[in-house]
C-alpha cells in the first residue's frame, strides 16, 4: 500500500511499514515543516493514505473541504512509537484497501471508518 507517514507517527512506524512491504513517503523526510494543505495534497497527488495523529487532518476530511486518498488518524496521544508501528501495521494488514478514500480514526483499541 502507497501511504505517507506525518512526522507524529513516528521512525518506528515508517521503518515497520516498509519492512512490511509498502510504499512509505514520510513527511518528515520531505519536508517536517510542511503545512497541512502540502501534505495533503501530496498525498492525494501521490494517491498515498495519510497516516497522522494530527487532528486537524480529520477535521478537513470529515468537513469535505479537502480531496483526499484515504486518513488514518491516530489518537494515540500517550503511545510510543513501538505501539503505534504496531497498530499502524495492524490495521493496514487487516483493513488494507478499505481505508482508501475513507477517513479511519483509531482511539482506545478501535477502529472506524467512515466515508
Amino acid at each position: 500500500m502507497r501511504v505517507l507517514v506525518d512526522v507524529g507517527v513516528g521512525r518506528f512506524a515508517e521503518e515497520a511499514l516498509r519492512q512490511e512491504g509498502h510504499d512509505v513517503l514520510s513527511v518528515r523526510e520531505v519536508d517536517p515543516r510542511a503545512t497541512d494543505d502540502a501534505v495533503m495534497r501530496w498525498a492525494v497527488e501521490q494517491g498515498r493514505l495519510l497516516i497522522t495523529t494530527d487532528k486537524d487532518f480529520g477535521e478537513m476530511v470529515a468537513r469535505g473541504r479537502e480531496a483526499h486518498a484515504g486518513v488514518l488518524l491516530l489518537r494515540m496521544e500517550a503511545a510510543g512509537g513501538p505501539e503505534k508501528a504496531r497498530v499502524v501495521c495492524t490495521i493496514l494488514r487487516e483493513q488494507g484497501e478499505s481505508l482508501v478514500r475513507r477517513l479511519a480514526v483509531y482511539r482506545g483499541g478501535r477502529l472506524r471508518i467512515s466515508g
